[in-house]
């Protein structure tokens, strides 16, 4: 198998990633010094395509990337696309975590449900106009305040009741398993196995 760049400076989903697709050609774009692009789609689709355009082109080679974020029903979808910079360009896990836990103060339990969402793609070359996409949704409820010290993001206050855990009270493994990201690398990974 050919060398694949993957769309992403993110170590959290580089780890997750790589360990889901178990496969050694798989190097992150910083590996080229790529600069990420702007993320100008309103959604997930989107913004995981331009990432993907952006590092086939960058390093002319075969490219996957991922768009992945929080939807809240009771924020009305929010954080969304924007879950990476939910309280600003730049903004840490923690500064975004603070801001969710402020924006749901006062939310009773029963409307506090979430998903995470990702869309993952695979672009054979930048110029591709039939991307493999695939799409992982994992359901769960944001808990008033942060319990767990594994993952990253959101993980800490994303609630999973046949768990009866945080994603961040999660094994690596069993994350990898149950979660939205694991979810769509399995499917394109399916996808990538037919084509």
């Amino acid at each position: 198998m050919s060398t694949i760049v993957l769309a992403s400076g993110n170590p959290g989903k580089i780890r997750e990633i790589q360990a889901i697709l178990q496969n050694d050609n798989i190097l992150p774009q910083s590996h080229f010094n790529v600069v990420e692009p702007e993320e100008t789609g309103l959604t997930f689709v989107e913004n995981a395509i331009i990432k993907a355009r952006n590092a086939a082109l960058h390093c002319q080679l075969p490219a996957i990337a991922d768009d992945s974020g929080l939807v809240v029903d009771a924020l009305n979808g929010a954080p969304g696309v924007i879950s990476a910079r939910y309280a600003g360009v730049g903004a840490s896990d923690q500064a975004n975590l603070d801001k969710l836990l402020h924006d749901m103060q006062g939310i009773p339990s029963e409307r506090r449900t979430a998903r995470f969402i990702c869309v993952m793609v695979y672009l054979r070359h930048a110029a591709d106009p039939t991307p493999l996409i695939a799409q992982g949704a994992w359901e769960g409820v944001i808990l008033p305040q942060a319990i767990g010290e594994n993952g990253f993001g959101y993980d800490p206050v994303f609630w999973l009741e046949d768990h009866q855990c945080s994603s961040a009270q999660l094994a690596p493994e069993t994350k990898n398993q149950l979660s939205h990201r694991g979810q769509a690398l399995r499917l394109l990974r399916q996808q990538l196995a037919r084509w």
